[in-house]
């Protein structure tokens, strides 16, 4: 577990101007895992980037405070860096480097299934997520969910006593939708609510799709039942894919819109997924890798990009190929024939200069 100070340096540094998930921890990196030296490398490295003025970095009085809400709350700060973060979440590209949790901590270290699909869900819709729900709990495993009207509702509600966590896009204090504010208590007290952002924030679009990096990064495999075409669930289908989590899928009527999603995925080869037994069939010899710690998404390297007349080329090769358009940053590193180490290097100069955004799926674009 951190020291005090500790604690209060990661979350400054997580909750810095410009820094997201990616930044955070190649700062980490680059600092060899001092946590005050990572606060150090801000001005300069956001100065080559160009940034003009400073980053706002939050003082230590305002995190003080901060974890203090939390405490009052009835919640806790986790570092991605102490044995209470879910180490299933811990091994993705871009974990959170601080959460924010309340009540039941040991769900989040359990093994688990997420469920989730459309906000105006079919009576059937509900039906077999309260179904798949139940039966998931009862066998041992966690249900996940982003705490959304209909499908991710009936999940949670009828996994209340099994184990639930639910996934918020806000803080964890911040009822939305407004009409599952009963919900949330009731998972509150009896389960688990967990939130990247700080108390007090309301949700706005752009939150969602990094709270659904969370609902699939947390599970094993995820479940999506009743979704349109171009839905938020296929978003976490597709995240749950990248972060090599099993995908399954109910099928539905090709007459209904909210079967086109699910039926797609299954097309793409999801698992075809009408009962719980489904879906132990294919997870239940993975439960046990849960046990493995995974590597920490900071591991200590050899300093990137030190070379200036490199990096000077670097920024102009870079630079130049970015637009406003996302691109992947793989894709990038190819383009520009230049060493992952150093395109890692610019991205990161220019992210904290406030001149790109990352996107999910590991792209960039221009601001």
């Amino acid at each position: 577990m951190l020291a005090d100070d500790e604690r209060i340096d990661w979350v400054r540094l997580a909750r810095s101007e410009n820094v997201g998930p990616v930044a955070f921890f190649q700062l980490l990196r680059r600092a060899q895992g001092d946590i005050q030296g990572a606060l150090g490398l801000l001005p300069e490295l956001a100065r080559r980037g160009g940034r003009n003025g400073a980053l706002r970095v939050p003082s230590r009085n305002d995190i003080a405070r901060e974890i203090d809400a939390v405490t009052k709350f009835g919640a806790t700060t986790i570092c991605a860096c102490e044995p209470t973060y879910p180490r299933a979440l811990a091994a993705i590209h871009d974990p959170p480097p601080v959460l924010t949790a309340g009540r039941k901590l040991d769900l989040l270290l359990r093994p688990a299934v997420a469920i989730v699909g459309a906000r105006n869900a079919s009576t059937n819709g509900r039906r077999i997520a309260d179904m798949l729900a139940r039966d998931l709990a009862r066998a041992g495993w966690v249900v996940v969910s982003g705490l959304a009207r209909g499908i991710d509702s009936a999940a949670h509600d009828a996994s209340l006593d099994g184990g639930t966590i639910a996934v918020v896009a806000g803080g964890i204090d911040v009822t939305y939708p407004p009409e599952n504010a009963e919900l949330q208590a009731d998972i509150f007290a009896r389960g688990c609510v967990a939130a990247e952002m700080p108390l007090g924030i309301e949700p706005h679009a752009r939150h969602f799709p990094r709270r659904n990096r969370i609902v699939s990064g947390l599970v094993r495999g995820l479940v999506v039942v009743e979704a349109a075409m171009h839905s938020g669930s296929l978003i976490s289908a597709r995240f749950a894919l990248e972060q090599g989590r099993e995908v399954f899928a109910v099928p539905g009527s090709p007459l209904d819109p909210r079967a086109r999603g699910t039926n797609d995925l299954i097309r793409q080869g999801a698992h075809l997924t009408e009962s719980a037994e489904d879906i132990f069939r294919e997870l239940g010899p993975l439960a046990a890798d849960l046990a493995e710690p995974p590597q920490e998404p900071w591991g200590f390297d050899a300093d990137e990009g030190s070379d200036s007349r490199a990096l000077a080329h670097a920024r102009e090769v870079v630079f130049a190929r970015l637009s406003p358009s996302p691109v992947a940053v793989d894709e990038l590193v190819r383009d520009c024939q230049l060493s992952a180490a150093l395109v890692r290097t610019v991205l990161l100069e220019l992210e904290l200069a406030g001149r790109i955004e990352r996107q999910p799926g590991h792209r960039v674009a221009l601001i």
